[in-house]
């Protein structure tokens, strides 16, 4: 019997045989494009996203305008984890940060599956988790941490999520990622590039050295890596 071939999806890979036939029926592959809206927080979210390609960013808008991203999604998880058991009323606006592919399905028909597997309810409470322990570092690391390793530990995540060593970054959404000003990132970005651990062009970003970024990244990256490994046990 030929087997058939599942998206490259982490959480979908994860999925025992049973449980990824109680959805495979009701996927469907989409384009991510770069800053597309999936969903404004306080909206009613009603699609859950499995990425193969591209990072999905998690957004909080403050009452003065300021955009500041709390978590990342991408090919290693899913969007819409915990809204699938509970409310799925959106907590952060979700936008598109890199481009690329997912796979969809309507979040009634996840919620639908986890009422009849223990297993796959159990692995969507796992990624949330995931997720949540990500906001948490987040805000302790923006709170705390320098601008550089900041920036640092978001293109090393960034690049992690993508599988990409290109990546189409503004000077905005660099800020928007470690909540800092736009001539901070810049000053930033330059110092990096000029250490050769990154090229930075007219938003596009390409990473050169990640071990040198490792070594300028601030422990939260591999707070966060350790939690994800403990949690959806990836090597």
């Amino acid at each position: 019997m030929e087997t058939m071939v599942r998206p490259s999806n982490g959480f979908l890979s994860a999925l025992s045989a049973d449980d990824y036939d109680l959805l495979r029926p009701y996927l469907r592959t989409i384009e991510l494009p770069h800053e597309a809206v999936l969903v404004e927080a306080g909206e009613t979210l009603t699609r859950a996203y499995f990425p193969h390609r591209g990072v999905i960013s998690l957004v909080v808008k403050l009452a003065k305008g300021e955009h500041v991203q709390v978590a990342m999604i991408g090919r290693d998880s899913v969007l819409g984890a915990l809204s699938a058991m509970g409310d799925a009323c959106a907590l952060n606006t979700a936008i598109v940060l890199v481009p690329g592919t997912a796979s969809v399905m309507d979040l009634d028909r996840l919620r639908a599956a986890t009422d009849q597997s223990g297993t796959l309810r159990t692995l969507l409470t796992r990624h949330g988790l995931a997720v949540y322990a990500q906001v948490q570092q987040t805000a302790g690391c923006n709170a705390t941490h320098p601008v550089e390793a900041r920036l640092s530990r978001c293109l090393l995540h960034t690049h992690d999520l993508s599988g990409d060593y290109r990546l189409l970054l503004t000077q905005e959404a660099m800020a928007q990622m470690i909540g800092a000003r736009r001539n901070s990132v810049s000053l930033v970005a330059n110092s990096l590039q000029h250490a050769n651990f990154i090229h930075y062009s007219r938003g596009h970003i390409q990473i050169l050295n990640l071990d040198g970024l490792r070594q300028t990244a601030c422990e939260c990256y591999a707070t966060v890596k350790a939690q994800y490994d403990r949690l959806l046990g990836q090597p």
